[in-house]
């Protein structure tokens, strides 16, 4: 078999750009650097035109970001088409319409998605064989194989260590991502196969059309089973919804749908507003920016949006959020914490028979002198059948860990039964504390929990831990004589304190009295007991306020304590009134922040509607929203100005559904490919570099660099990792589609000719070696991470010492993965 390769190559006097091969097929000597399909080539060699030439294939790949941004704006208008689908009513009524998306999102993923996200790879062999007369070359493949090799490991493993601490992300179709994932590695042995056994080097016609269709082969199986037409029900994610499609219920609690035909919901927006408004010192502006942004994040993306996000930053584009100023940023971070404590995405309705409702008995307790361990109780109602476990985590306040307390972070379980648990708090140098000095107790769910629909954090989910230097006997009273609550407000927090000495444990009664508001019409009252145990010093009475969204006069009603046990007394404030006050103002201004919310989420459209839009954007700084424009964008936009007045050309992607956009964005992303083939090559060949070094580093770098921070915006934002780890297989994917129709063409044209097809097994066998044993091991390790308790039982994110493991092997494994390839080629290992 060798001689007779050996012959068939020399008759034909076969020569690779970067190496000729003897009668033994091994390299001698690099050629001279020649002219590339439509790059000219150096008149000398040297180390500045190798400057020149790497300059300039950095700026191409500016130039192909700019084209990339209408590429892919294409392919999320065309995934982004929907479908009705009515739903009848059990009162009668209209039947509802559902908007359900057209695309499967496992077929958009490893098609539209992947094919925009990794054009150049896929043209990088196809122009690589016409330059050469339908002779195969080293760029193509592993340009390929090496996007494929950084997404797998190394993207992945960045992605795994970067998702928020005490946070995880799993695969909600996690046996399509698993199925793609085993598909693959056998896809791949189908390719060393057919390169070094069935016929070593020589590539036949019935091969490559196996290799093409792998492809089709791989995303028909994939959706069937994102279907489960084979009968096997998904445990961790499809429900009957994703029967007509994927219907992605909302982040701010259950499946309340915020956008409806472009407008927002207006119970949806309250609630985010309501959040917002707790902060004070913000116009109606920063509530609709908060609101906006949020809002965005609530909805499930497709990957495209992600990496145009990242596209337009590196270009000086108009960013996918609203800009928010620093104060906004400080409130947004504060938001943000207190979702992992239960507030604006809100709570689960409770289900007193199914879920555990856990939080702290007291809002607030005190530490008394020379107190050295303060007992804190942790209550959990609800149901109480199972097993319930949070997390304790003290903070600093005005006093300081290992100063004036010691540090608490541990896990509290209860048992089946177990409504109290008591945590003990030990203070240091409690004789010597100040009444200014306070610190915090915080409520958290464990990794495991978060899945779990039988457990939540309720409203005291922080504690206040304070100072008390009293000695007089307790007194309990209201902090105030008068509250007012606005209608929208849900449920009046009205608090009791307890003054003077917090010693023992006292009890207080306490009851509603309808005034001009109703009980049961206005609110829900009636009467209950307030208990204090030793050292609380604050809780409170929860009164639900009935929403009727009608205007009406001001009503009140009052709430009074009496009867005082255990030696407490009742204070001066121990009846208040409580004014509900008429929504008029509150329906106003809600329409005005409608507007505004909605003026910012069509500003930040990613879809534009006309050429005229489109150009404006395009050739603005930041898309003509100069005002929030950084130093850096003008300095891109001005550095990409010349491509995006080329480009503009291009059809806007609102325009037949993105359709007409998607095959013009095509077109030059290929013309594009084309210059960039020319310049890597050249640069690779005046740095003496070979032609599959320059494509597995340097070209799969460049193109894979923003999926690195479009993957992690994917991880970090979507509820699922399905998005973030979908563009690794859809990259993979591309392979076969890209390598078979490159090497059918060719085959084609030299069986035309009388001639084989050669396409040398050596050094591409060795890579598909080492990215099989690579693709298996990242495959186990994300198999044992969703299996593993101590991972977090997900693909991303979990444990701060777990995650760091897993995802610093598979970075290692990438650069091993380079560095012996890397040495194999230049012949200093042999692997193949």
């Amino acid at each position: 078999m060798d001689n007779y390769y050996n012959i068939e190559y020399n008759d034909r006097e076969y020569n690779y750009r970067d190496y000729n091969y003897n009668s033994n097929s091994s390299y001698t000597e690099y050629s001279p650097c020649f002219a590339g399909l439509l790059v000219p080539g150096p008149p000398s060699t040297g180390l500045p035109w190798a400057l020149i030439y790497f300059v300039s294939l950095v700026y191409c790949f500016l130039g192909l970001a700019v084209i990339s941004d209408d590429f892919m704006c294409s392919v999320d208008k065309i995934i982004s088409f929907s479908r009705k689908v009515y739903h009848t009513t059990t009162n009668g009524d209209k039947p509802q319409v559902i908007k359900v998306p057209f695309w499967s999102n496992t077929v958009a993923n490893l098609t539209l998605v992947a094919l925009s996200c990794c054009a150049l790879e896929f043209f990088v062999p196809i122009i690589e064989v016409l330059a050469k007369n339908f002779e195969a070359g080293d760029l193509g493949p592993f340009t390929l194989i090496g996007s494929a090799a950084f997404k797998l490991s190394f993207i992945t493993g960045i992605c795994i260590m970067s998702i928020c601490a005490g946070e995880i992300r799993r695969v909600k179709n996690v046996k399509v991502l698993f199925f793609t994932g085993s598909f693959l590695l056998l896809a791949y042995g189908w390719l060393y196969l057919i390169l070094a056994l069935i016929s070593f080097s020589v590539i036949e016609i019935f091969e490559t059309i196996i290799t093409f269709l792998l492809y089709p082969i791989l995303v028909i199986m994939a959706w069937l089973i994102e279907r489960n037409s084979y009968g096997i029900h998904d445990k961790v994610g499809l429900n009957k919804d994703s029967e007509m499609g994927n219907i992605h219920p909302d982040k701010f609690g259950g499946k309340q749908e915020y956008f409806r035909d472009g407008q927002l919901d207006q119970v949806g927006l309250m609630t985010i507003f309501k959040e917002v408004r707790k902060h004070p010192g913000l116009t109606d502006e920063d509530a609709a920016v908060l609101a906006a942004i949020k809002l965005i994040e609530s909805r499930s993306h497709s990957y495209t949006w992600y990496r145009v996000g990242v596209i337009r930053h590196m270009t000086g584009g108009r960013k996918i959020k609203p800009h928010m100023s620093t104060k906004l940023k400080e409130v947004y971070a504060a938001i943000n914490k207190q979702l992992k404590t239960a507030t604006l995405e809100g709570l689960p309705e409770v289900n007193s028979s199914k879920n555990a409702i856990v939080d702290f008995h007291a809002a607030s307790c005190a530490v008394m002198k020379d107190t050295e361990k303060l007992m804190v109780t942790i209550c959990r109602t609800g149901c109480t059948n199972n097993i319930a476990r949070v997390r304790v985590e003290s903070s600093d306040g005005t006093a300081t860990v290992g100063k004036h307390y010691t540090e608490i972070n541990e896990t509290i379980t209860f048992a089946p039964g177990e409504v109290e648990k008591h945590i003990p708090v030990m203070i240091i140098n409690g004789s010597q504390w100040e009444p200014d000095k306070k610190f915090f107790l915080q409520l958290t769910l464990p990794l495991d929990e978060k899945e779990l629909s039988n457990i939540q954090i309720g409203h005291i989910s922080v504690m206040e831990i304070i100072y008390s230097n009293s000695d007089e006997p307790s007194v309990v009273m209201f902090s105030q004589p008068s509250f007012l609550v606005k209608e929208s407000v849900e449920k009046a927090i009205i608090p009791v304190t307890r003054k003077m000495r917090p010693d023992g444990n006292i009890s207080v009664k306490w009851r509603t009295i309808d005034r001009t508001a109703t009980d049961g019409k206005d609110f829900k009252g009636g009467e209950g007991v307030i208990e204090f145990k030793h050292a609380e010093v604050e809780r409170n009475i929860e009164i639900p306020i009935i929403n009727t969204m009608a205007p009406k006069k001001n009503e009140y009603f009052e709430i009074e304590l009496f009867d005082a046990d255990n030696g407490a007394n009742l204070g001066q404030i121990h009846q208040v009134a409580v004014t509900i006050t008429d929504d008029d103002d509150f329906s106003n201004e809600l329409s005005r922040i409608t507007a505004l919310t909605n003026a910012n989420v069509d500003a930040v459209r990613i879809h534009h509607k006309s050429y005229g839009e489109k150009i404006k954007a395009s050739l603005q700084v930041n898309g003509g929203d100069t005002k929030n424009a950084s130093a850096v964008d003008y300095v891109m936009c001005i550095v990409t100005f010349p491509w995006k007045i080329i480009f503009s050309v291009v059809p806007p992607s609102g325009i037949l559904g993105g359709s007409i956009c998607f095959l013009v964005s095509l077109l030059c992303t290929g013309l594009l490919t084309a210059i960039i083939c020319d310049l890597a090559s050249l640069f690779g060949c005046l740095l003496s570099v070979m032609d599959s070094i320059t494509g597995l580093i340097i070209l799969a770098f460049l193109t894979s660099l923003p999926d690195v921070f479009a993957m992690n915006a994917a991880a970090a934002q979507e509820k699922y990792a399905d998005n973030a780890l979908g563009i690794v297989t859809g990259s993979s994917a591309v392979v076969f589609l890209s390598l078979g129709l490159a090497w059918m063409m060719s085959s084609i044209y030299h069986s035309v000719q009388g001639n084989m097809f050669y396409v040398y097994a050596g050094g591409l066998g060795s890579t598909l070696i080492l990215f099989i044993i690579m693709s298996a091991i990242c495959i186990i390790i994300l198999v044992l991470r969703r299996i593993q308790r101590d991972f977090g039982k997900a693909e991303l994110g979990g444990p701060t010492v777990a995650k760091g493991i897993s995802g610093t092997l598979m970075i290692i494994l990438w650069l091993l993965y380079i560095i012996i390839t890397a040495l194999e080629s230049y012949g200093y290992i042999l692997i193949h």
